[in-house]
């Protein structure tokens, strides 16, 4: 080894070494904070074992597509990423699904029918074939399956049978930000082959339906809370070890987490979010999407592991930043709308800025 090469290799060392230092694990009962380390080009963020390299230049267009206000990202067993945004609805032959692979590289666009109202998006394993789930709101109203290259399996609009809709609310293509119009937000699957809906900006119920797409029942609704909702926005069955299965469903105008039984029954209430948009879980941990500028991971017990949150003053101080590329900062937040986990324990955050913004962070 050159004398050259092991100057730069015992820097790197040293470098890494402080930056470990600098985000050691905060004292015992204090909140795990957000703290950002930059080295060179690479920032590190998160405390004590919950450290991650952030990535917010991962992503990028071919020239003829454009973000409309990104929404949710899925990402696939093969580490590709899936990336709906909302889209215009006068522009139907601009697609609403962006996919790329592991190193970012741009793969393959679809869902212009999802225009002007692209919104939740994940991806299923179903036997040893994978799919994708879509729901759209705005002018869109639907929720579909589709194949991992785009091809529809099935297509929904709402489920008039369950009595809590408008009549022609299942043809309607117009807004209908009323308790009984449907604007779908977001799934959460079943083991039994079924899936949970969430007309988060519609009725607020949350919807059961089987293995072939067919409604079954509803739970939840408008209410004061325990059970009912006032933006029943994003959801979660939480499978976690030590717990019996529950769904977690994020009440986001009240900036709190519920946590009811199978059958819709309330557990508790978690408070302390801030507008808390979507959820996803990975062996004992759950990742929140805050969209005040917010990234939260509580463990088993549903404490606080780790907070990301060093963007909350900036986004609070500079207007218009969301629509400012120029001053977004790797390793801050403005507003995720989803965050997920892909099978490694990386994350991948999707957050509702015009311009379109998605991080990568990178377990180290």
């Amino acid at each position: 080894m050159t004398d050259r090469k092991k100057s730069r290799r015992d820097f790197l060392s040293a470098a890494t070494a402080t930056a470990a230092a600098m985000i050691a694990t905060p004292a015992p009962g204090a909140v795990p904070s957000h703290r950002r380390v930059s080295l060179g080009d690479e920032v590190i963020v998160g405390t004590g074992e919950s450290k991650y390299r952030s990535n917010d230049r991962l992503l990028q267009l071919p020239d003829k597509y454009h973000w409309q206000w990104t929404h949710n990202i899925a990402v696939d067993s093969g580490g590709n990423m899936y990336v709906i945004h909302e889209g215009k609805k006068d522009l139907k032959d601009h697609p609403s699904i962006f996919v790329f692979d592991s190193d970012g590289k741009f793969v393959r666009a679809f869902g212009s029918q999802f225009q002007g109202g692209g919104h939740g998006i994940e991806v299923r394993k179903e036997g040893k074939q994978e799919f994708l789930y879509i729901a759209a709101y705005q002018q869109a109203k639907c929720f579909a399956k589709m194949t991992l290259k785009g091809e529809t399996v099935w297509y929904k609009k709402a489920p008039i049978e369950s009595g809590v809709y408008a009549d022609g609310e299942d043809t309607s293509t117009s807004k209908s930000w009323h308790r009984k119009g449907f604007l779908p937000t977001n799934f959460a699957f079943l083991d039994d082959g079924g899936f949970l809906l969430a007309d988060g900006y519609g009725s607020f119920f949350i919807h059961e339906f089987d293995k072939d797409a067919n409604w079954k029942r509803c739970f939840g609704g408008p209410g004061e809370g325990k059970g009912t909702f006032k933006t029943s926005h994003g959801l979660q069955v939480d499978r976690r070890e030590g717990r019996e299965p529950s769904v977690v469903v994020t009440d986001r105008a009240r900036n709190t987490l519920q946590r009811l039984t199978l059958d819709g029954d309330h557990i508790e209430t978690l408070e302390g979010f801030g507008k808390p948009a979507n959820i996803d879980v990975w062996k004992d941990l759950m990742l929140v999407a805050e969209l005040n500028s917010r990234l939260t991971i509580l463990d088993s017990k549903n404490e606080i592991v780790l907070r990301l949150d060093e963007g909350v003053k900036r986004n609070q101080t500079v207007k218009k930043l969301n629509a400012q590329p120029d001053k977004w900062v790797n390793g801050e937040f403005i507003a995720p709308h989803d965050a997920c986990f892909d099978e490694l324990g990386n994350i991948y955050v999707a957050e509702r800025v015009p311009a379109g913004r998605v991080v990568k962070l990178t377990r180290v």
